[in-house]
């Protein structure tokens, strides 16, 4: 049957239809199908996962299935659309495009997925391996590129592009880049030779010689942070970091001597005084926080012979440097109440001023018509 010009034949449009619906329906299914049962599959399996790592000490499994959530969910939609176009009416070139198309997200994914448990695991493990880099933003960002690069290049492998080309323009353009980033990469060296050097590490309490002073938290790519003892951020680029003087008070160990100055009355018998100040100290090493009992406390004579007092010099140890404020504090209460119960005088600042000559005769006929007190005034 011919149709007249400008009649629609509904029966060839519902031919196409129906066509068109035999070809995408058994792909719909397929695809509907496995993403169904890949996600029921990922269910079933990450609960019992779940249970298993809680009830291990272990953190790295917890770590892993964190990693796997997302990725796991995308693999089996790769999988449910790669079944979905093999049973689909598609052209050869067709077919090739998607396959290569599915290929290169997979191996993104994977490689994304890799990079993110490399750095992961870095955190987690990185401080207990001898020898290692410690764990610093750089290190972590190291690891993460190191997959994320080679994954790179296995993609382009597979994808069947040559990397020399890549290479020589990247030789020749990285000349322009390092000049134009110079201060950058000026820092990111630095804070990497800082970081592999281990003269300044995590949680080392350091002081510089512009006076900063406080808790190394991080080592990144241009800046260390450094946390201040009011609990405040110091940003130090590390190109100046590396040519500070720097004292580390946790090198080579984090107990530290600490020192006491004591000044008492020349009325006062050295030896006793130095009796109570060991008392004292011995006392306190097995009841203030951060004050320890081996080596134990000393006592020195210096500086000695003041302007108005005895000077001495209680020497003690500390856990580490922050330790010494409480230390201090509870000690010269400890000696201040002990010298009450002793007697022991702490002098004023005396000076004894001798005059001569005309000063001296008109301040002696002053004090004999007052009596013998003299007018501060």
């Amino acid at each position: 049957m011919i149709p007249y010009p400008g009649v629609v034949n509904y029966e060839q449009i519902l031919n196409s239809l129906q066509n068109l619906s035999d070809r995408l329906l058994i792909p719909s299914v397929l695809f509907v199908v496995v993403f169904a049962a890949g996600w029921i599959a990922r269910q079933i399996l990450f609960r019992k996962l779940r249970k298993l790592a809680a009830a291990t000490k272990v953190r790295i499994d917890d770590v892993l299935l964190d990693s796997l959530r997302f990725p796991v969910l995308l693999w089996m939609l790769i999988l449910a659309i790669h079944v979905a176009t093999q049973n689909a009416d598609l052209s050869p070139r067709a077919s090739a495009l998607v396959a290569k198309t599915l290929l290169v997200l997979w191996m993104v994914s994977v490689t994304w997925t890799l990079a993110n448990l490399a750095g992961k695991v870095v955190i987690l493990y990185g401080d207990r391996l001898q020898g290692a880099l410690p764990v610093t933003t750089i290190t972590q960002s190291l690891a993460v590129i190191l997959v994320a690069v080679t994954g790179g290049l296995l993609i382009l492998n597979a994808l069947g592009i040559s990397i020399a080309p890549i290479l020589t323009a990247l030789g020749v353009g990285g000349l322009a880049v390092a000049l134009a980033l110079q201060d950058t990469l000026a820092n990111f060296f630095a804070g990497f030779y800082i970081s592999v050097s281990g003269q300044i590490r995590l949680n080392d309490y350091v002081k510089l010689d512009s006076g900063d002073e406080g808790y190394i938290t991080d080592i990144g790519w241009r800046t260390t942070v450094l946390r201040t003892l009011p609990n405040n951020a110091v940003l130090i680029p590390n190109a100046k970091l590396a040519q500070a003087i720097v004292t580390n008070y946790h090198l080579p160990n984090q107990p530290m001597s600490l020192l006491v100055p004591v000044g008492v009355s020349y009325d006062s018998d050295p030896d006793h005084i130095e009796r109570i100040l060991i008392d004292e100290a011995t006392a306190a090493a097995g009841e203030v926080p951060g004050l320890l009992a081996d080596p134990a406390p000393f006592v020195r004579f210096i500086p000695g012979f003041g302007d108005s007092s005895l000077n001495f010099t209680l020497i003690c140890r500390v856990k580490e440097f922050v330790d010494q404020y409480l230390v201090q504090h509870e000690l010269r209460k400890r000696i201040f109440a002990r010298f009450r119960r002793e007697g022991v005088e702490i002098p004023f600042p005396i000076r004894t001023v001798y005059l001569r000559g005309e000063g001296a005769e008109a301040l002696k006929t002053r004090a004999a018509g007052s009596g013998g007190m003299l007018d501060h005034r």
